[in-house]
C-alpha cells in the first residue's frame, strides 16, 4: 500500500513538475522568450487544441464546399444530378405501369376476355348520355356569364356545331354478308362480314390508331381510339395501311381484308365495337349490307 502511494506522489510530481520553455538567440544567446510549463498543462492545451481542430474540420467538412474534395464525400452537383435522376425513375416508373395497363385493356380487346359484362348497354349513344348525366356540376354567377358570352360569340361556329351533334354516324367498315354474328354465349363479341380478299377497309369513325400489329391467331389486326370511350377492332387483315399513332378519318382506308390468322377460316373482316370497355352488337349502328 505504501509503495502504491509512493507511485502515485511520484507520478503527482511529474505531471506538476516546473519546466521552463526558453527561445534563445543562437548568435547571442540572448533570451527572447520564455514560459514556464509542467506536463499537466502541456497534456491539457495539446487535447483542447486537438478538440478545436476537431470542431473546426467537421464545420469545414459539414457546411462548405471543401467537403467535396475529401474521398467518399459527393459533391453538391452529383447530389443535385441524383435527386433529377431519382425523379425522372420515378416518373419513368409511372410511365412504364400506365403503359402496361394500357398494352393489357388492348391485349384484353384482342383476345375477346372480359371478366365481367353488362350487355344491357347496347346503345353507345345512350351509355354517352348517361355518364353525362352522373356528372353533377354545380355552376356560379361569373361562371354562368361566361358560359354565356362564349355561346353568343361561337353561335355561328361552324365547328362547334358539329362537335355538338346529337347523333353518332359510324361508317361501315366493309360491306359484304355475315356469316357469324355478335353472340354472347359463345364469346363472339364481333360480325364476321365476307368480303373478297384486298377489300378495302375503312375507318368507323374519325379516331387515332393505338394498335397496328401482326398477331398469331388474328393476323394483322388494327384497333382505333375514338371519342365517346368507343374503340373498333379490325381483324385478319392481309395488310395495314396505317401504323400506330395515326389519324384517321371516317371512311379512310387503314386495311385490306384477307385470311391471315390461324383462327380465320376464309376471306373476311372480324369487327368489333367497345364502349366504355364493353362490347357491343355493332349491327346496331352499322348496315354491313
Amino acid at each position: 500500500m505504501a509503495k502504491k502511494k509512493k507511485k502515485e506522489r511520484k507520478f503527482t510530481k511529474k505531471l506538476l513538475h516546473k519546466y521552463r520553455l526558453v527561445i534563445l538567440n543562437e548568435d547571442t544567446f540572448e533570451e527572447r522568450f520564455a514560459i514556464k510549463l509542467t506536463r499537466l498543462n502541456v497534456f491539457v492545451l495539446s487535447a483542447i487544441t486537438a478538440i478545436i481542430l476537431v470542431f473546426f474540420t467537421t464545420l469545414l467538412i459539414a457546411f462548405t464546399p471543401l467537403r467535396e474534395y475529401i474521398p467518399g464525400y459527393s459533391s453538391a452537383r452529383l447530389k443535385k444530378k441524383a435527386s433529377l435522376l431519382n425523379y425522372k425513375t420515378d416518373s419513368l416508373v409511372q410511365e412504364l405501369e400506365m403503359n402496361r395497363r394500357y398494352f393489357a385493356s388492348i391485349r384484353k380487346v384482342l383476345s375477346g376476355d372480359v371478366a365481367t359484362v353488362d350487355f344491357n348497354r347496347d346503345s353507345i349513344i345512350q351509355a354517352a348520355k348517361n355518364d353525362i348525366d352522373i356528372l353533377n356540376i354545380s355552376t356560379n354567377k361569373e361562371d354562368s356569364l361566361l358560359r354565356a358570352k362564349v355561346e353568343s360569340e361561337d353561335k355561328y361556329n361552324v365547328f362547334e356545331s358539329a362537335v355538338n351533334q346529337s347523333n353518332y354516324v359510324l361508317f361501315p367498315p366493309v360491306n359484304g354478308t355475315i356469316s357469324e354474328g355478335y353472340n354472347i354465349e359463345d364469346k363472339h363479341f364481333a360480325v364476321d362480314v365476307v368480303v373478297p380478299s384486298n377489300t378495302p377497309v375503312k375507318a368507323t369513325a374519325d379516331g387515332t390508331v393505338i394498335f397496328a400489329e401482326w398477331t398469331i391467331e388474328t393476323g394483322y389486326v388494327v384497333i382505333l381510339e375514338h371519342s365517346q370511350e368507343l374503340i373498333s377492332v379490325y381483324k385478319h387483315n392481309s395488310s395495314i395501311t396505317k401504323a400506330q399513332g395515326d389519324l384517321v378519318k371516317a371512311g379512310e382506308v387503314i386495311a385490306m381484308s384477307g385470311n391471315t390468322g390461324e383462327l380465320s377460316t376464309g376471306p373476311h373482316l372480324h369487327f368489333e365495337l367497345w364502349s366504355n370497355g364493353y362490347p357491343v352488337n355493332p349491327t346496331n349502328f352499322i348496315d354491313f349490307q
